[in-house]
């Protein structure tokens, strides 16, 4: 029941059809065995079956065992039976009242039943057959019914359908609040969700139940994400805010300075010229982050590039007594890409390791080639991330030290337009601390779609 709501559903109908017709079968069979109602002690019609049955134990009982057949009736329905023989005696030796022997002479000529009432209750007569006394009439004393409303049941075939179909009705319902709660509450959340809500979540457990429980798991991944990405986007519009509030507002203290000073006024059109390119490099790293067009259309040599851009860094991270090793055992590693986009992403990379690593150090890359896919790892032995930073260092304007200048810093988007650019290519990339410093690794498929 816990695995399907298919499952559920039709074990729930099948239950409650087997259900309807169990307790019809049952009750029937248990109103056949009672005595009959008031309707049914007329004197006209068919005898009831409990009359029928009882005749038919009679009918099939030697003499000798019919008082204990008699006895059982009374015993459980509280019914007293008395067997008269053509004198007027009882077969089971029992006394006669006056009553029931007016109510047996009555049954003369055809007539094979008679009706009355007592002060005890209704009496019925009728004529039964025994194999070892012949033609003997028989009256039966029915008991007052104690509850009308078993009674009213008990007669009243459509009052016993009525409440069949209530009951069924009753356990329909049950079923199907069952069945249809998470559909509420995930309409619900739906709309907490389209209002603004990000936080709304359904209460599920983790794992296992039906397939409404996959599809609330499935909700709050969804509003999960969402959250995340909308959080990521405001994130983003602050920072992309922040940073371009700086250089605009050095411009707007360049001109007012270049107004009040007219001799200096060369020296702050450079100044204004540096903060605009600044604020286009910006611009074109912000683009460089958010375009989504690629397309496959050259092939470069991945070990070629790395080689060529290791050197590069080496040049520059003389001065600090800084180097750049790369090893491979790949004479060739084609890759297909698009323009420089994985030019960039390697320098990037390459240089932010260069950056953290400490002086005299070397920044190790190796490439290899493992389970279809190219291997780039890039080691510095700077001091490290933590933990709970690895995962954001990828993100967009995120700065392990917040405290650095931004002219030394950059904008903080080199390893998100690296990771961006990666992942464009069907690869992936992550960070590991080494113990000694960080390493960047990267994954490549050797063969990728085009396009």
């Amino acid at each position: 029941m816990r695995g399907s709501i298919f499952v559920k559903i039709f074990l729930g109908f099948w239950l409650v059809s087997v259900a309807i017709l169990s307790s019809w079968l049952l009750t029937s069979r248990y109103v056949d065995s009672l005595p009959p109602g008031e309707r049914h002690r007329l004197p006209y019609g068919p005898p009831e079956r409990y009359v029928l049955k009882l005749i038919y134990d009679l009918q099939n009982t030697p003499r000798e065992q019919l008082p204990l057949v008699i006895d059982e009736a009374h015993q459980e329905h509280n019914v007293r039976v008395w067997l008269l023989d053509r004198q007027g005696s009882d077969l089971a030796g029992a006394e006669v009242p006056p009553q029931v022997s007016s109510l047996a002479r009555e049954l003369r000529g055809r007539k094979r039943r008679a009706f009355t009432r007592s002060l005890d209750g209704p009496m019925v007569a009728h004529r039964v057959f025994l194999e070892e006394t012949g033609l003997t009439r028989m009256v039966i004393l029915f008991p007052e019914p104690r509850h009308r409303v078993l009674s009213a049941i008990i007669a009243n075939h459509w009052l016993r359908l009525l409440i069949a179909v209530l009951v069924s009705g009753l356990i329909c319902y049950a079923l199907s609040r069952l069945l249809t709660n998470r559909l509420r509450d995930l309409r619900m959340a739906s709309r907490q969700l389209a209002e603004g809500e990000l936080q709304t979540r359904i209460q599920v457990r983790e794992r296992g139940g039906d397939e409404t429980d996959e599809l609330a798991r499935d909700f709050n991944t969804m509003a999960e994400e969402l959250q995340r990405r909308m959080q990521e986007q405001q994130r983003l519009l602050s920072d992309v805010s922040h940073e371009l509030r700086s250089p605009l507002a050095r411009m707007r203290v360049a001109l007012a300075l270049a107004e009040d000073a007219p001799d200096k006024r060369q020296d702050y059109l450079d100044r204004m010229e540096q903060e605009t390119l600044r604020l286009e490099e910006l611009v074109n790293q912000l683009l460089a982050t958010e375009d989504d067009a690629l397309k496959l259309d050259k092939h470069i040599d991945l070990a070629a590039l790395l080689l060529q851009l290791c050197n590069d860094a080496s040049f520059e991270g003389e001065i600090a007594g800084k180097s750049v090793s790369f090893s491979t055992q790949l004479d060739a590693a084609l890759i297909a890409t698009s323009g420089d986009l994985l030019h960039k992403s390697f320098e990037n990379i390459i240089r932010n390791a260069l950056h953290h690593t400490a002086e005299g150090s070397t920044v190790r890359v190796i490439l290899e080639t493992r389970d279809g896919s190219y291997r780039v790892s890039v080691e510095d032995e700077g001091p490290g991330v933590n933990e709970d930073a690895l995962g954001r260092i990828f993100d967009e304007f995120y700065r392990v030290d917040s405290a650095r200048s931004r002219k030394d810093g950059g904008f903080g988007l080199g390893l998100a337009i690296a990771r961006r650019a990666i992942r464009r290519h069907g690869g992936d990339v992550h960070a590991e601390n080494s113990g000694h410093g960080l390493i960047v690794r990267a994954r490549l498929p050797v063969n990728q779609p085009q396009g």
